[in-house]
């Protein structure tokens, strides 16, 4: 009997911790943000009609998000049909970090979005990568929705 009681207990704490476990990895939606993504579009712009100019990515990150993923896809089938259109993908970091730290990162971000529209057949020739880093940002804010949105890729059409 106090056997039996001893495992229930023991399952019962078992379940709450994998429970509690399960609620500390889960990705926070609030608003804007999803994780510490920017998912708004108060200060996205359009390359062309309905194809978004930035993707947006996670802190000190330059793995595209599903939704960056889509928006590039869009943007290589833009591409796609204006061939004669060249491109300057810029990379951005939020204010924390070094001067160096960041301009490296910008050009990672700006190198994976280059990477993902050349997989969709859009040639590295027409694709320039250049880093503003820090440099540049789209909200002056220190805190994390600003952040989030100056973590990004923009694409600029170079002609």
């Amino acid at each position: 009997m106090n056997l039996s009681k001893t495992l229930k207990n023991g399952f019962l704490i078992l379940l709450a911790s994998l429970v509690l476990t399960a609620c500390a990895t889960q990705k926070k939606t609030t608003g804007q943000l999803q994780g510490d993504v920017y998912t708004g579009a108060d200060s996205v712009e359009y390359l062309a009609s309905g194809v978004k100019d930035r993707v947006f990515f996670a802190t000190n990150e330059t793995v595209l998000t599903t939704a960056s993923r889509e928006t590039l896809r869009k943007q290589a089938a833009w591409l796609r049909k204006n061939s004669d259109i060249n491109v300057v993908l810029e990379g951005h970091a939020d204010e924390r970090g070094t001067r160096e730290y960041n301009l490296a990162l910008g050009e990672r971000r700006a190198n994976s979005a280059k990477d993902y529209l050349m997989t969709y057949g859009i040639s590295s020739g027409r694709i320039s990568v250049l880093s503003y880093g820090k440099e540049k940002p789209v909200d002056s804010g220190s805190n994390p929705l600003a952040w989030s949105k100056n973590r990004r890729s923009v694409t600029v059409k170079a002609n």
